[in-house]
């Protein structure tokens, strides 16, 4: 799968589980850990770690390589990195304490709207 597939399984899954605000940045040009960079929100640390779960579970059956999965047990920020997508999966105050769209905002932002159900 290419970078783009990635990302769209990503907010496939993220918007399956009720994820809020989900926001995709293209930082292939400013960084070179990845191609894309996800943010969401979860409105529980239940639903975080749901988020998260589903992730993995779709990542392990596209035989995708998961590089790692940090901060699950607190569930207040869990990163799940991709190798060329990296999600980042927060409760509101923590992403809002942490903002990482304004820290990453030279990177254009992807149209996921067609990947998202209203």
């Amino acid at each position: 799968m290419n970078s783009e597939e990635i990302l769209k399984m990503v907010v496939t899954e993220a918007d399956g589980r009720r994820a809020e605000d989900i926001v995709a940045l293209k930082v292939d040009q400013i960084s070179p850990m990845a191609d894309y960079f996800v943010v969401m929100t979860g409105g529980s640390n239940r639903q975080v770690q749901a988020i998260a779960d589903a992730i993995v579970k779709k990542s392990y059956e596209l035989k995708l390589p998961i590089g790692s999965v940090e901060g699950k047990n607190a569930a207040q920020w869990i990163l799940v990195d991709l190798g060329e997508v990296v999600v980042h999966i927060f409760r509101e105050e923590t992403r809002q304490f942490y903002n990482l769209e304004k820290l990453w905002s030279e990177a254009p932002l992807v149209n996921i709207k067609d990947w998202i159900n209203d």
